[in-house]
């Protein structure tokens, strides 16, 4: 029977257990989850669905060398769980794949210090696997060779489902027009540069609402074009994602933060919604918001370029479907299996894909 891939990370939020089933699937897998700080808007669930084991980082070292896998798989997450996991494959004298959704260099002092070894792991990987060819680009900057794209997913089932648009909307009081931006509290998902943007517009007093998904804390203005909506289920968002005419991401570009993918992005499109993301996002540098095709693209903490944005597709409902459309089509082809083929491709290219034991 082939060994299984040992596959290393912090977490399994719940939008990846679904792609860790089609990896397991495919190539067969075992999970290591080590604790480490949380890097996604929900915590990691406590059974993944897939062969899994806890570990501490430090145990990492001992799960990736004790011969009982073929390749091991890291994450850049965690403090010394990716250098653990990448000598421990090369005890075992195993096949090494650095996994990665980084683009932008973090300039926090811890990261700007872990820096060196990290490109040093970059470009003496034997493979690596990239959320878009944003990263590609960026870790083959640093050497990296031999770079596979496993694209973002999310349920595309899910969240493909009609929504119940009429509800959300007669909660809401049946407003013109419905933009949404979702995020939690803190200044990098860039929700504070919606509601000004927002205020620029004017479109309130046509009946237009901005509503606020998730538990962002923010101040913004105490008026019923401006509605917080706190967290939502996943069923609750697929809703409002169908009830919005628009949906933005404005994601910031900080010193410590650069949105890696923004899944929002693809549940927004799959319902229909025209996306409005800034630059920062990985979605829109990653190519699947690509300006004035799938979506529009405006830059960081632009207000004003945001709010010509919102104003642009209120004015043209033909263009808001258009880019809806494509959106849609676009975001379908960001499923489980795409993701699963892209790690597959990987182990392939180093001749411990199934295919190839």
């Amino acid at each position: 029977m082939t060994k299984p891939v040992l596959l290393v990370t912090n977490q399994v939020p719940p939008d990846r257990a679904g792609a860790l089933a089609e990896l397991n699937k495919a190539e067969g897998i075992k999970v290591a989850i080590y604790d480490g700080k949380q890097h996604h808007g929900s915590a990691g669930v406590d059974d993944p669905g897939v062969p899994f084991i806890r570990s501490s980082q430090a145990g990492i070292y001992r799960l990736a060398a004790s011969g009982r896998y073929r390749a091991v798989i890291a994450t850049s997450a965690g403090r010394i769980a990716l250098p653990a996991a990448y000598l421990g494959a090369r005890r075992a004298g195993v096949p090494f794949i650095y996994w990665t959704g980084i683009w932008h260099q973090v300039a926090t002092p811890a990261h700007l210090a872990a820096a060196p070894l990290v490109r040093w792991i970059e470009s003496h990987a034997d493979a690596v696997i990239a959320y878009g060819p944003h990263v590609a680009k960026y870790v083959e900057g640093h050497r990296a060779k031999n770079v596979h794209v496993a694209p973002q997913p999310v349920d595309v089932q899910f969240w493909s489902q009609p929504g119940r648009a009429a509800a959300w909307r007669q909660q809401l009081g049946d407003p013109s027009l419905v933009v949404g931006v979702a995020g939690r509290s803190g200044v990098d998902k860039g929700v504070g540069v919606a509601v000004k943007a927002w205020q620029r517009c004017g479109l309130a007093a046509q009946g237009a609402m901005l509503v606020i998904a998730g538990d962002y804390q923010g101040r913004h203005p105490d008026q019923p074009s401006v509605r917080s909506l706190g967290k939502l289920s996943a069923g609750q968002m697929r809703d409002l994602y169908a009830a919005a005419d628009i949906w933005l991401v404005p994601s910031l570009a900080t010193r410590a933060f650069r949105e890696p993918w923004g899944l929002v992005v693809n549940e927004a499109m799959l319902q229909g919604t025209a996306v409005i993301a800034s630059d920062a996002v990985g979605a829109a540098a990653g190519g699947l918001v690509s300006d004035g095709e799938t979506g529009l693209v405006v830059e960081t903490g632009n207000e004003a370029a945001l709010a010509a944005a919102i104003q642009s597709l209120e004015r043209d409902p033909a263009q808001r479907e258009k880019l809806a459309a494509a959106g849609r089509d676009a975001a379908a082809c960001y499923d489980y299996k795409a993701w699963a083929a892209g790690c597959a491709a990987a182990l392939k290219s180093v001749s411990v894909g199934r295919s190839s034991c």
